[in-house]
């Protein structure tokens, strides 16, 4: 099973929509001899999102009445022969909204996954960064392997319903040999559907073809705004273009220093500290908590009713059950914010009363599933993008090894990570590195804001991120709060220090802090 994505607003607002109530080819295989640096960009209004990037309707106007607008860029598929075959990739911006004369570039976000649609996700946080519009065309777009930018393919539908319904937290040795089994079968289907683009689907392609972008909006410089692991891109840009960075923040970051292993121990460190705080928050409320007296008491009902679930699932959404896979994955995604905590408190009253519905809506949201039960490439891009990335491969008899620190680390949440690791195992690409290079002397100063409550990216990635990116590069802010990422807390201490850097070039004092209000 792929361990919860390093994804923050495209994550989220999926949720939102959920509770509320055609995938693009490898490219052009003719040679691309062109300069692609002179490329020029046709932009029209957005189509509706294909069922890749979520499906769903076009993008509405923006507040003013500007409508987003959709262009396709061509780049190598191998930047090792960028002569050769192309792929489009799909950008999204909305024009600069300030006078021209102010107007300092375009500010190109990637919310992070890996594996997000930036192409969706954009629209539905537009209006978070209207001020930052005023003096920036704000863009993003779908990286390669994601949504329409040559998107990968891994199993089908209905194979994924079943996928993400199957045990991921393995008692016995059948159990682990159907979960590797199963594995397996999700790994052959993305060699067989997407052989063409695995190997090319590496964060440093990513980072090459953001500064072909660069090029071709017109920009001397790379204005970036990271999320999650957004970040480990921008980290990655920075050691290969140092000269190139503009005014960059990185907000809920990914610790550039671990390798998978300890990446996915932080995770579950950091899934707990929520679910922690989640529970302490609950019984504080001046009405009586729901779910529990006291914040033990919340933990250990969460845990009987995973550990029944694991023998007896409940009724879901028909005809699919909530099983213990589902419902893990369904508290985790409610941990990624704050404002999503009613959600989980409501869900976890619903499944203690045998009614699954809710838990299993926010698990297919984890899981990039629709209500019409299509499933965006979110999870097949965000295994092959890791996969691409990260060199070491895991056991089952390695993980089993593993499973009782994690198990320390979170009773809740450390099987469900520690099993995660086998997500590359036997995959058809070798991984690139141990782990991501980020040192990047020279280029401009970044903005790293770390949130002392993120439990996808834990806070001490911040300091390392900083570290890593050497001296005079890193300038470290903390948000004291809950959620995943800083910025989108709306907390006003944040927003005037990031808007005051990329707006106006003022670069905070280093060890800044920010508390909720």
């Amino acid at each position: 099973m792929p361990k919860p994505s390093r994804l923050s607003a495209a994550a989220l607002a999926a949720t939102a929509v959920l509770l509320s109530s055609v995938l693009a080819g490898c490219g052009d295989d003719r040679p691309g001899n062109e300069d692609l640096t002179r490329q020029k960009l046709v932009w029209r209004n957005c189509p509706a999102p294909s069922p890749a990037q979520g499906g769903g309707d076009a993008p509405s106007p923006l507040p003013d009445g500007d409508d987003w607008q959709c262009a396709t860029m061509k780049a190598p598929l191998d930047w090792e022969d960028p002569g050769g075959a192309t792929i489009d990739l799909e950008l999204i911006r909305a024009q600069a909204s300030g006078p021209a004369n102010q107007r300092i570039g375009s500010l190109i976000f990637n919310f992070g996954g890996p594996g997000g649609s930036g192409v969706t996700t954009l629209p539905a946080f537009g209006a978070d960064y209207a001020k930052l519009r005023t003096r920036y065309d704000v863009v993003s777009f779908d990286p390669r392997g994601v949504g329409r930018s040559a998107g990968v393919r891994c199993e089908n539908d209905q194979q994924l319903d079943a996928y993400f319904q199957q045990d991921a937290t393995p008692d016995t040795a059948p159990e682990r040999a159907e979960l590797v089994e199963n594995v397996m079968e999700f790994n052959n289907a993305c060699e067989k559907n997407s052989k063409k683009m695995l190997p090319h689907v590496r964060t440093t392609e990513a980072a090459h073809d953001m500064d072909l972008m660069r090029q071709v909006l017109g920009d001397d410089k790379l204005h970036y705004f990271g999320i999650s692991y957004g970040t480990e891109l921008g980290g990655v840009y920075a050691h290969l273009f140092p000269e190139k960075v503009g005014r960059a923040v990185f907000d809920a970051v990914v610790d550039p220093t671990q390798d998978p292993e300890q990446g996915s121990l932080g995770q579950a460190k950091g899934f707990q500290l929520a679910l922690d705080n989640f529970a302490e928050n609950c019984v504080s409320q001046v009405e009586d908590c729901p779910i529990g007296e006291t914040a033990q008491d919340v933990k250990n009902r969460i845990a009987k009713l995973l550990a029944d679930l694991d023998r007896d699932p409940i009724p879901g959404i028909f005809p699919r059950e909530l099983t213990q896979t589902a419902a893990t994955s369904g508290i985790a995604q409610s941990l990624y914010s704050q404002d999503f905590w009613e959600y989980l408190t409501e869900g976890l009253e619903q499944a203690y009363d045998g009614d699954g519905q809710i838990l299993l809506l926010l698990s297919d949201s984890m899981n990039g599933r629709s209500q019409n039960g299509e499933y965006s490439n979110l999870v097949p891009a965000n295994v092959s993008i890791n996969c691409a990335d990260d060199k070491p491969r895991y056991t089952s008899q390695y993980v089993q090894q593993k499973v009782p620190e994690f198990r320390a680390a979170s009773p809740l949440f450390g099987d469900y990570l520690a099993w995660g690791m086998l997500s590359c195992t036997d995959w058809a690409v070798p991984g690139a590195a141990e782990h991501p290079d980020v040192s990047a002397p020279g280029a401009a100063p970044i903005l790293v804001v770390g949130n002392t409550g993120d439990p996808a990216t834990p806070y001490e990635g911040a300091r390392k991120m900083v570290q890593a990116l050497g001296p005079g590069v890193g300038v470290e802010l903390t948000y004291r709060g809950q959620g995943h990422g800083a910025y989108d807390s709306k907390n006003k201490c944040v927003q005037d220090a990031v808007d005051g850097y990329l707006l106006d070039g003022r670069v905070p004092k280093a060890g800044t802090v920010c508390s909720e209000s």
